[in-house]
Parts: C-alpha cells; sequence; structure tokens
C-alpha cells in the first residue's frame, strides 16, 4: 500500500495556555493540492508551521516521506524535499531578488540541479527574471509573493506548503497565483495551503480541510464542500 506523503496524527500545538491545535489528523497524498481552511484563529497556519518545525509540537507526529520529521529543525526540511512560502511574504527586503532566490538554494551543491532551478524560476516568473538586480523590498506585494514562491521552489521541493499566499493581494495578481498552484502541480509538486480566499482554494484543490477552534470540523472532496453546507457550518462552529 502507497503511503500518503505526509501524514499528520494527534497533532497537538499550544501557546503557554492556549491551545491552537487540538490533535488533529489529516494526510496528503502524493499529487494531490490539499487545502486547510477556516476562520482566523482556527489554527489553519499554527498547524503549517508545526509542520515545518517553527513552532514546537505539544504532542502528535508529523511524517513526511516514510520520515517521522516531528520537531525537526526547518532547516533541515529542503534536502528531504519539503519547503515552505510563509505568511507575509517575508522577503529579504535590502537583498537583491536573485540574493533572495538564492537563499532558497543553500545547501545544495549540484551545480546542474541549481542552475535548473534558476531556469524554473525564471520561466515560471519572468518578472523576477527582468528584475532580479532590484532590491526586493522595492516590489509590489504580487511580486514579492512571486518571489516567496520561487525561493521555495529552488531547492526543487516534492510538497510546497503555502500559507496564504492571496493574503492582501489584488484580485487579478490572487488569479495568476492560484493558476500558478495549478501549475505547479501538474509539474509534479504536491501542495498544502492555508487559505482563506475559500471559493479559489477549493476551485484549484482535490480535497480540503476545515478547522474550528483547533479541530477538524468537516473534511471532504474540494467540489463536494463548494457545493454543500458543511463548509458554512464549520465556519459557524455549527459541524
Amino acid at each position: 500500500m502507497v503511503q500518503p506523503l505526509i501524514q499528520v496524527r494527534s497533532l497537538d500545538v499550544r501557546y503557554g495556555a492556549v491551545q491552537a491545535v487540538d490533535g488533529i489528523n489529516f494526510e496528503v497524498e502524493q499529487g494531490e493540492i490539499v487545502a486547510l481552511l477556516g476562520a482566523n484563529g482556527a489554527g489553519k497556519s499554527s498547524t503549517l508551521n508545526a509542520i515545518a518545525g517553527l513552532v514546537p509540537t505539544f504532542g502528535g507526529e508529523v511524517h513526511f516521506d516514510g520520515q517521522n520529521i516531528t520537531n525537526l529543525r526547518p532547516e533541515m526540511l529542503p534536502g528531504l524535499g519539503m519547503t515552505l512560502s510563509p505568511e507575509g511574504r517575508r522577503v529579504f527586503g535590502t537583498l537583491s531578488v536573485a540574493e533572495n532566490l538564492q537563499m532558497g538554494a543553500f545547501g545544495m551543491k549540484d551545480a546542474q540541479e541549481i542552475s535548473a532551478a534558476w531556469d524554473r524560476v525564471y520561466t515560471l516568473f519572468p518578472i523576477l527574471a527582468e528584475r532580479r538586480d532590484q532590491f526586493a523590498g522595492t516590489l509590489s506585494g504580487g511580486q514579492q509573493q512571486m518571489l516567496a514562491v520561487g525561493r521555495a521552489l529552488m531547492s526543487n521541493p516534492k510538497m510546497l506548503l503555502l500559507d496564504e499566499p492571496s493574503l492582501g493581494l489584488a484580485p487579478k495578481i490572487i488569479e495568476q497565483i492560484f493558476e500558478l498552484i495549478t501549475t505547479l502541480n501538474e509539474q509534479g509538486v504536491t501542495i498544502l495551503v492555508v487559505e482563506q480566499n475559500v471559493s479559489m482554494a477549493l476551485e484549484v484543490a482535490n480535497r480540503a480541510y476545515v478547522l474550528a477552534n483547533g479541530q477538524i470540523a468537516t473534511s471532504g472532496d474540494a467540489k463536494e464542500l463548494a457545493a454543500s453546507n458543511n463548509l458554512q457550518n464549520a465556519y459557524l462552529g455549527g459541524a
């Protein structure tokens, strides 16, 4: 039986006395796009940050590609095939576009792989190639989001974690970001995306989990969730 690419079991995340994630279970199969949805404070970003090793887990386990990566240091994950594009983009504003992208290739040794990564990112984002010498802090919000995703792609990940990729962007740019998500998936990248834009997320995702108060309120096929009352009930706390 083929193992899911990522398995989260009884994940528990706490900030002092506050329980942000309460014993959730979910998995993502190779080649899927899976969305984590929910209102603000539902535990979506805490879940993603725990998977990425940015916050410690209080309990539970995270397995990726057959390995237990629970509380593994974040810098170890790209070498295993997982990268995160964080909420708020978090580009290095005083570094150039190229220098930001180079940070994503940290730890890569094979010159051909690095060259292929540059080609891939610049093909996906021609504007980054045009502005490779420009300070990242002078880019527009949409261009900075492209840079954040491009940086995450430089290590050629099997799995990409996206935290609120459409946050604060204009509608036209949001459409481009979600078209990019589909394109990356078609190229073989498995994607777990946290997103507030529910309709766009469900349009591109295969499946979705809806969090409420740190627990999974409902889950299922993305198209079925979009057409049912379960999603609204979960957001309102009725499921």
